[in-house]
């Protein structure tokens, strides 16, 4: 059970959803069906997730929805527009900086980061693509950080620094040599690419990503955070860590540093599929930057476990029933997050919700999946067949990755 668990703390449901490629490819995508849209929303906080919203585009044509509660002590509604920790999916912005870079001649993705940031890594063959692809084999921070239960509450207001959480992850040792297969996902990758571009922009990792990455992009919803409270409208962001918290409980208030360029951005499932529109049709990086984004290598949620994702530089990609898409997945305290596009940039699919590890979410986990596929490839695709294969694995929706290790210990003390 805690194999499992490692597996959906770090790529979540997105990784599961990969099992589809079994499932015949449609001959041709069906616009968007709002009534099952909706109703495949409804079944996310009907089978035990409070609160969740959804953005689906497709070419000209959108739909936005919100179902279940944001606040489940006032019953507040949650609403489409809500402000959102996006988690991981910060490494799509990062890594869309990082080949503007490669774009303007300032960095080589297959030069040694020690040409940009000397001394700060000890292995002199880790390149600047293996820390986006996750290659490096340099340990993860966060399971450092959030080691006990005492750890996610002492956190809270605890301030990171980017060569802080960098160390954290250097301390933790390696988990293979500079460049095997598969590689291992590391928050730690990304803590170096933020203080790579400190050094190659001049103005520091998110100034640049706001004016080029996220401006350039015409997002108007999307920031860096600089205080640990949200904008409103915002919900909050309930933890269980697999019943540990037991009610789930609220941290919505959270100093998102230890997240930093692996995973702090906060933004809106609108933006987020501006964001993937801008990012697949060439208007962020060109066609060769892209056609390296898109150059995938097996990588695993973590040491000792087998299953792979497709990851490129900064996003991954899964076969679903009508065809392969691109994105990322996020997963904070409280909070997570799915956006994905179809491979030609026509159609995007963003969708939040505000619980986590909550052992009574099954149900919503299904329901999640029903809802992504039928988002992106038409009502009728999310067959049983499509999905069902991936239940046994959706308990809880989607593993945070700070709390995740938590969860895995609880449940192995426990001999679940």
């Amino acid at each position: 059970m805690a194999r499992r668990a490692r597996l959906i703390i770090t790529l979540g449901l997105a990784t599961l959803l990969a099992a589809t490629a079994a499932s015949p490819a449609l001959a041709q995508r069906p616009g968007l069906d709002r009534a099952a849209l909706r109703q495949t929303l409804d079944a996310v906080t009907a089978g035990g997730i409070y609160g969740t919203y959804s953005h689906v585009r497709d070419g000209r044509e959108s739909w936005r929805g919100a179902s279940g509660v944001a606040d489940k002590e006032t019953g507040r509604p949650a609403r489409p527009d809500m402000y959102h920790r996006i988690g991981s999916i910060t490494k799509t912005f990062v890594a869309t900086a990082v080949l503007q870079q490669v774009e303007r001649g300032a960095v080589d993705l297959d030069a040694p980061v020690g040409r940009y940031l000397p001394g700060l890594l000890p292995d002199q063959r880790i390149t600047v693509r293996m820390l986006l692809n996750h290659t490096s084999h340099i340990s993860d921070y966060d399971h450092i950080i959030f080691s006990t239960l005492d750890s996610v509450e002492a956190n809270r207001t605890r301030k990171f620094t980017r060569k802080e959480l960098v160390e954290i992850g250097l301390g933790g040792g390696t988990t293979g040599q500079p460049g095997d297969l598969p590689g291992s996902y590391s928050n730690t990758n990304y803590a170096v690419l933020g203080l790579l571009l400190d050094k190659v922009t001049g103005i520091g990792a998110e100034h640049y990503i706001t004016r080029h990455v996220i401006k350039r992009a015409g997002l108007s919803d999307t920031f860096f955070p600089r205080t640990p409270y949200l904008p409103r409208p915002h919900s909050k962001a309930y933890e269980s860590l697999g019943g540990a918290f037991d009610p789930p409980r609220d941290f919505s208030v959270y100093d998102m540093s230890w997240g930093g360029m692996a995973g702090a951005i906060v933004s809106t499932m609108p933006d987020l599929n501006r964001f993937n529109r801008a990012l697949l049709s060439g208007r962020l990086v060109g066609a060769a930057q892209l056609a390296q984004m898109r150059t995938t290598v097996p990588v695993t949620p973590g040491p000792g476990v087998t299953e792979t994702v497709d990851y490129g530089l900064g996003i991954f990609t899964l076969p679903l029933p009508c065809g392969r898409v691109w994105g990322h997945d996020g997963g904070v305290i409280g909070m997570g997050t799915m956006s994905f596009s179809s491979e030609d940039g026509s159609r995007q699919f963003s969708s939040g919700v505000n619980l986590m590890n909550h052992p009574d979410a099954a149900a919503g986990a299904y329901a999640q999946a029903v809802h992504l596929v039928t988002a992106l490839c038409g009502p009728g695709s999310a067959t049983s067949a499509s999905v069902g294969e991936l239940l046994p694995a959706l308990s809880p929706l989607a593993e945070s990755r700070a709390a995740g290790p938590l969860a895995a210990q609880r449940r192995t003390a426990h001999g679940e």
